[in-house]
């Protein structure tokens, strides 16, 4: 239940749209329906937009640069340490330990912060998705009330559906007409919404 009502959108749109909803009004296009529940598939509305095609070229070049860099820095170590091996023979114990203890502390440290990096990748995926969603937020809104659609499911959740009823396509091309690629809209959401604006489809909490 927690996960169906998480992806559930209740846009309270107010009786003026309600009233669209119910009057009968004529389809937004052909395959369009006027219908009070419509189906937005989430993941593809973002992977296949050119805000999330160009999010995606980002991070593959981003993560690219940085295994060729992981790939540098071990070929690195793995010569220092054959270095230090081939010295071990030739050095008291006590300087060897000194030696092989900064040598070990070193690679923790270089290991943390390729780690850090990893994740910084990450979460720059994740807050461009917030962006994107934020930016298309208004978009779903007013998509939902020209279909008269009160609600908007997240795809993942819906055992079947008519094809009329999905507006991910509708919903792509009026995001890439209003965003584009996003190159210029940053990496962070806005701060607030207008009161009428609903929340884009969310993926419903794992139990």
């Amino acid at each position: 239940m927690r996960g169906l009502c998480a992806a559930l959108l209740v846009l309270g749109l107010g009786s003026g749209a309600l009233a669209q909803g119910t009057g009968g009004a004529a389809p937004l296009s052909p395959g369009i329906a006027q219908t009070a529940v419509a189906v937005l598939d989430r993941d593809a509305l973002f992977s296949q937009s050119l805000f999330g095609q160009r999010v995606a070229d980002d991070l593959e070049a981003a993560s690219t640069e940085l295994a060729a860099e992981n790939r540098r820095i071990e070929a690195e170590l793995e010569a220092e340490e054959q270095s230090l091996t081939r010295q071990r023979a030739s050095l008291d114990m006590d300087a060897f330990r000194v030696l092989a203890a900064d040598f070990d502390a070193r690679v923790v440290a270089i290991r943390r912060a390729q780690d850090a990096k990893s994740r910084a990748i990450q979460q720059q995926s994740d807050r461009a998705q917030s962006v994107f969603f934020e930016r298309a937020n208004p978009i779903l809104v007013a998509l939902a009330r020209e279909t008269g659609a009160l609600v908007i499911l997240d795809r993942r959740i819906v055992i079947a559906s008519a094809d009329q009823v999905d507006i991910t396509a509708l919903a792509l091309e009026r995001v890439n007409e209003a965003l584009g690629s996003g190159s210029t809209l940053g990496t962070t959401p806005p701060t607030q919404r207008p009161a009428q604006d609903a929340p884009a489809p969310q993926t419903p909490p794992t139990e």
